[in-house]
Order: C-alpha cells, then sequence, then structure tokens
C-alpha cells in the first residue's frame, strides 16, 4: 500500500479557526496511508472566466493551486456554515479547480468532508451545500461517518489542542473510515 496524499481545504479563513484545529487534530490521529497537504485558498482572485480566455494568462495564484490540488490522491474538506451554506472562499476554490471546462482538477478523487461550528448543528448545511458540489464535480464523498462537528470552541484547551476525548475517538473512526475510503477509490498510477 503506498502512502497517498491528501489535500486539506479549509473554508475558514481566520488565524485562529476552529476548521483548521480540528483538522489538526484529525491529521494526528490518521494512520500513516495518508500524507497531508494544506491547499489555501485564501489567496485565490475571484474566479472570473475573462482572465484566462482569448488568450489571457490565467493568475499564478489560480495555476499553483490547480497544481497543487492536481498532484493529490484524495480531498479533505473542512467547513464553516455562513449563511446555511459555505464560506465564499471555498465555493470561489472549487471554481478555480473546476475551469477552464474539461480540465477539472476535482474528478474522480475520492473526498471526505467535515464541517465544524461553534452552534450545535455542526455545520450541517455548509456540509451538504458541499456535497451537491461534490456530485458535480465528481469526488466520489465517505458517507459515514457523517461528520457534523457543533459545540467547537469547547473542544480545545487553551493552547489549541483537542481536549475533548469523545471528540478525539470520533475523528480517529473518520480518518480510519476515510484512510479506507482513498484505498478503495483512489485512482491506480
Amino acid at each position: 500500500m503506498s502512502v497517498k496524499k491528501i489535500a486539506v481545504l479549509v473554508g475558514s479563513l481566520r488565524k485562529d479557526s476552529l476548521n483548521r484545529k480540528v483538522a489538526h487534530a484529525l491529521i494526528a490521529l490518521a494512520p500513516p496511508s495518508l500524507s497531508f497537504e494544506f491547499v489555501e485558498i485564501g489567496g485565490l482572485p475571484l474566479y472570473n472566466q475573462d482572465l484566462e480566455e482569448n488568450g489571457a494568462t490565467a493568475p499564478a495564484a489560480w495555476s499553483a493551486f490547480r497544481q497543487q490540488v492536481a498532484a493529490c490522491d484524495g480531498l479533505l474538506f473542512f467547513t464553516p456554515e455562513y449563511n446555511r451554506s459555505v464560506p465564499a472562499a471555498l465555493k470561489n476554490a472549487l471554481d478555480v479547480g473546476s475551469r477552464p471546462y474539461g480540465a477539472s482538477v476535482w474528478g474522480g478523487k475520492p473526498g471526505a468532508i467535515v464541517s465544524v461550528s461553534p452552534g450545535a448543528v455542526g455545520g450541517f448545511g455548509a456540509n451538504h451545500h458541499l456535497r451537491q458540489s461534490m456530485v458535480f464535480l465528481d469526488v466520489p464523498l465517505l458517507q459515514q461517518p457523517e461528520a457534523y462537528i457543533g459545540g467547537a470552541p469547547k473542544l480545545f484547551d487553551a493552547d489549541g489542542k483537542l481536549a475533548d476525548e469523545s471528540t478525539g475517538q470520533f475523528l480517529q473512526k473518520i480518518a480510519t473510515a476515510f484512510a479506507a475510503w482513498v484505498e478503495t477509490n483512489a485512482r491506480k498510477a
């Protein structure tokens, strides 16, 4: 079994993002069959087709982003919920990666979504909106366990480390299931 490289995309751009903290906690529990690379989305110019049509050269940030995602075997998304949907930065990243038409970097890569929220519902709306986009982008998603993590500010200690044992066990379950999902669904080289 070869080590699979996983692109980690965090929808929250905050310095002290709860989603980024959960991402780090999950990665720490993942089996060694996976390696992780954070793919930053905050610096991507808004997608505008005019910027790469009719001889125009796509912004360098788009090209670098596309290359980074294309080089990965799987996708792991962490998203907060903004107004019952995903943050604009994450939707923009999806759009940038899906263009130009016919050259999407997403298609066929196994993925998983973890939504993280201070609220009790755990970002359910954002999780499901993101799932809708993944269907169109041809990203086969891990279905179980579903990952809606609510009450997130209470899960970490003063140093930003996961302090809730049951959440740690749940993240371990997700990491293990995701590793098996990637192994089963990653394209064979």
